[in-house]
């Protein structure tokens, strides 16, 4: 007697199919560039400028490449401005929270200020551990279920 097995599968894959985090990270930048340029379809106050550019930072860490050599560059003159000034030994983790601050603290003219804060502070917190990188971890992985890496 032959028995046929048949499986039923049923693909629980990403919401958007195979965008990658290279894909968000550039559809991330696409967006933050169209509100900084002026776009009637978005329009950036200083939270969102930050806030993208929080995504924007942590996107490209986790895609790799020349995204995060890129956002790790803008990440090093703040980290730098805060690391090397007489305050003391300050820490990542207080880099992060000054970055942080200092993005969304403060009265911006320009929307470009708050958005490159955001970007540093998305890829230092990915390298402050704690607290910081768990929001990290967990913006990572929501993103993975959108589109796969």
């Amino acid at each position: 007697m032959i028995t046929e097995t048949t499986t039923v599968v049923i693909a629980a894959g990403p919401i958007l199919g195979s965008v990658g985090m290279s894909g968000l990270t550039f559809t991330t930048g696409l967006a933050m560039l169209a509100g900084l340029r002026g776009s009637d379809r978005i329009s950036l106050d200083r939270d969102k400028a930050a806030g993208l550019g929080i995504a924007l930072g942590t996107f490209a860490g986790a895609a790799g490449d020349l995204w995060a050599s890129v956002t790790t560059g803008v990440a090093a003159v703040p980290t730098s401005l805060i690391q090397g000034t007489a305050g003391g030994n300050i820490g990542l983790g207080g880099v992060a929270l000054g970055v942080t601050a200092w993005a969304f603290i403060f009265k911006w003219k320009r929307m470009v200020w708050p958005s490159l804060l955001g970007i540093s502070a998305g890829v230092i917190y990915g390298q402050a551990g704690g607290l910081w990188a768990i929001g990290h971890n967990l913006v990572i992985r929501l993103a993975s279920a959108v589109g796969s890496m």
